[in-house]
């Protein structure tokens, strides 16, 4: 007795391209999504306390921090299937940390704060005491 097994009727190539571009096409819509609710995924009320130069510094640190991260999508980008890859690992980290940078700004406008110069940003040097000036502790005894 011979079995037949029925063959279902399998996607054609054309049909399984046009399946994966039509899901490359909404991920990159829910991207685009994505970044208009930024605000969504930072707390608002973070920076309120915080003075000029720890905001200077706050927002340094967000920019490296975003740098990153978009060095990573982009890298990650180069594989294969790397778009799917970027966005499912880093953007949401993008997205809060754009939220946080926004807040930061937000912060540092209605605080009025200024860049500082590099130069005013470096501690001026301890002043030293003269070489010839002598010591006004005394000689410790030697020990033997």
């Amino acid at each position: 007795m011979f079995v037949r097994f029925s063959r279902r009727p399998s996607l054609s190539r054309g049909a399984l391209s046009v399946a994966l571009l039509a899901l490359a096409v909404g991920a990159s819509g829910c991207a685009q999504v994505g970044d208009t609710i930024s605000p969504a995924f930072a707390d608002p009320a973070k920076y309120e306390l915080y003075d000029c130069t720890q905001l200077e510094a706050e927002r340094k640190a967000l920019a490296g921090r975003a740098a990153e991260q978009e060095g990573l999508m982009a890298k990650a980008e180069t594989g294969v299937g790397g778009t799917v890859v970027a966005e499912m690992a880093y953007r949401n980290e993008l997205i809060a940390i754009r939220g946080q940078q926004k807040n930061a700004e937000e912060a540092w406008r209605k605080g009025k704060c200024h860049e500082t110069s590099p130069a005013s940003a470096t501690p001026a040097p301890a002043a030293t005491p003269a070489p010839n000036a002598k010591s006004t502790k005394p000689p410790r005894p030697l020990i033997h």
